[in-house]
């Protein structure tokens, strides 16, 4: 008897036996319920006056903040205490990350007036520490790079005493780009590292690890007094030692903060959560990365690049 006959004799075989065996067939009815969220991924919902009234300024000035765009899940907790991020550059993203909820899709044209619409944001809020980041320009770097080094500037001669982090896109490893926005001094240059080499593939489509690396040395290269720092996500299924061997690159690459927090899917359009960290390995992997000279860590599974930004920013400054 030929392979193919005998193949197609067992199939037979195995649909007549579950055939005449229901107990083996089990039958859903209706969809698959969620696991429940364990207690210490449960965030707030967004509410209260600074929460909506933040929301309406934002409105009213045509500003995108990352805190929508990207879902994340300390809005409500941040907006009740006036601090947002504000996204430069419009809501469209040039590339196509795997884990990213803001859209993508063709930009519009760069929005030279967005610097100063930025700055009266903060104005407005009495902010002392702001938050600003982008997404990825790369149909224009240098333009992208100029808008953030104007709103730093707008937001310091509106708010002179107002410190600013940028949290800024590799720029497509171009030098010029990172010059502008260092020339123009922000308070914390941040550009997040997200996963381990293995998975830049999957996760961060268009960026390269060791482009990541070459900004953040060549950024405390140009201004040395100017502390660094950069993001990981856990969860998207690295191991642990890949994500401390990426906490000593970084280490080595002299990056004062380090934020480390928990990815969660934002749809199912996106890469899937591999697994839950739970405090003690996030107590673990701040610990470890302490004692690889980091200035500050936070670490834990809300935490985003900006969550409590002022105090990383106090911690890492007082050492630098």
């Amino acid at each position: 008897m030929a392979k193919s006959e005998q193949r197609l004799l067992r199939a037979v075989e195995y649909i007549r036996h579950m055939a005449t065996a229901p107990e083996l067939i089990q039958i859903e009815i209706g969809p698959r319920r969620p696991a429940p969220k364990p207690e210490w991924l449960k965030a707030r919902a967004p509410m209260g006056e600074n929460y909506h009234n933040l929301k309406t300024l934002a409105r009213n000035l045509e500003l995108n903040t990352v805190c929508e765009s990207a879902h994340c899940p300390n809005i409500g907790e941040c907006w009740n205490h006036r601090t947002a991020t504000f996204m430069l550059l419009g809501n469209l993203c040039t590339r196509r990350c795997g884990f990213c909820a803001v859209p993508k899709g063709r930009p519009q044209p760069i929005d030279f007036e967005e610097p100063r619409r930025v700055a009266e944001a903060v104005e407005k809020l009495g902010l002392k520490f702001a938050v600003v980041t982008s997404v990825n320009r790369d149909d224009d770097n240098v333009g992208g790079a100029r808008v953030f080094a104007n709103t730093i500037r707008e937001i310091r001669q509106r708010v002179p005493g107002c410190r600013v982090e940028v949290l800024i896109p590799d720029f497509q490893g171009l030098e010029e780009p990172l010059r502008i926005v260092m020339d123009a001094k922000p308070d914390i240059l941040n550009h997040n590292t997200e996963t381990v080499p293995r998975l830049y593939r999957v996760a961060r489509s268009g960026a390269r690890y060791e482009r990541t690396l070459r900004l953040l040395q060549r950024a405390k290269e140009m201004n040395p007094a100017i502390p660094t720092k950069s993001g990981v996500m856990v969860g998207l299924g690295e191991s642990t030692g890949e994500l401390l061997e990426v906490f000593r690159d970084l280490a080595a690459h002299h990056v004062d903060i380090l934020t480390i927090g928990q990815y969660l899917r934002p749809s199912r359009d996106h890469l899937p959560v591999a697994r839950l960290y739970i405090p003690d390995e996030f107590r673990f992997l701040k610990e470890e990365s302490l004692k690889m000279g980091f200035r500050h860590v936070e670490s834990g599974p809300l935490v985003r690049s900006s969550y409590h930004a002022d105090e990383q920013a106090d911690a890492g400054t007082r050492m630098v």
